[in-house]
């Protein structure tokens, strides 16, 4: 039997000046909530092209995010079966 479920990422974008924040927020269809953020800095002596800021952010909250999932699904392993787990990436 094939079973499907739909997560959902939201990314939001924050520009103040040189600097880009991202937040990468996934809702899992159970109801679970993980949160990941990345920051990205324009040198002063760069062009300003917006969408490289969001690129960078963007990618850094995707690689916090992948790190918060990583984290809860250990968490959730070690208290199902009682001993400690280790995952290689």
């Amino acid at each position: 039997m094939t079973t499907t479920r739909t997560w959902h990422v939201e990314v939001f974008l924050y520009e103040e000046g040189d600097h880009t924040k991202a937040d990468a927020v996934l809702r899992t269809d159970a109801g679970t909530e993980v949160r990941g953020s990345g920051v990205a800095r324009r040198n002063p002596a760069d062009r300003e092209v917006p969408e490289i800021g969001d690129e960078l952010a963007a990618c850094r909250a995707f690689g916090d995010l992948a790190h918060q999932l990583l984290e809860a699904a250990t968490a959730d392993v070690e208290q199902n079966v009682g001993a400690k787990a280790s995952f290689t990436e």
